[in-house]
């Protein structure tokens, strides 16, 4: 019996890495990087080619969905003050999440889910919720998970050190890069 196909949403290659192990074994997972939060563009695209690296190695497609940056600054403009995990947050999740669903339910995918829960700075509780909404609202699955569970973050670190990944040192946005270069200052 076929196992039913997953698109997953993929924000960096440590955190695919992890998620993906853990998942091949019950679905045919396909990353899916889509990450209009991530600035600046350079960072985006060393981003990229790292999930690109570890989908490779791990026989997982990896579908890229267009960068736009524009239309998450337009999004989050307004929170642009709020602390990590705040609203500012929720917007990038649901913008992510919608982008996932839509492709997941227009190419047949069986449900859909995200890596984002992986991280000790993200809202995993959140991060469902938001999923669920988006798999009513295209009619496809959403797989809730809290992927830090059971020292999910600690395995995914010592996996990306072991095979050389590329670690972010901030979640990606520009806000978030501000805030980074603050608290060195």
């Amino acid at each position: 019996m076929a196992k039913p196909k997953i698109l997953l949403h993929v924000c960096c290659a440590p955190d695919a890495l992890y998620v993906f192990g853990l998942l091949r074994e019950e679905y045919d997972v396909t990353g899916y990087f889509s990450n209009p939060n991530i600035h600046p563009a350079e960072e985006y695209g060393r981003r990229l080619e790292e999930a690109r690296k570890v989908a490779g190695r791990l026989g997982v497609p990896l579908v890229e969905d267009r960068y736009a940056p524009d239309a998450w600054l337009r999004l989050t403009r307004k929170f642009k003050d709020e602390p990590e995990k705040g609203r500012r947050c929720d917007v990038c999740y649901a913008l992510r999440l919608g982008r996932t669903a839509g492709a997941a339910a227009a190419d047949g995918f069986d449900a859909f889910g995200t890596v984002l829960t992986l991280s000790p700075w993200k809202k995993a509780a959140v991060i469902n919720r938001i999923g669920r909404q988006f798999g009513t609202r295209c009619r496809v699955p959403f797989l809730e998970a809290d992927f830090k569970k059971r020292d999910g973050f600690k395995k995914s670190m010592d996996l990306s050190r072991s095979h050389g990944l590329y670690r972010q040192d901030y979640c990606g946005c520009v806000y978030s890069l501000e805030a980074r270069r603050e608290r060195s200052r």
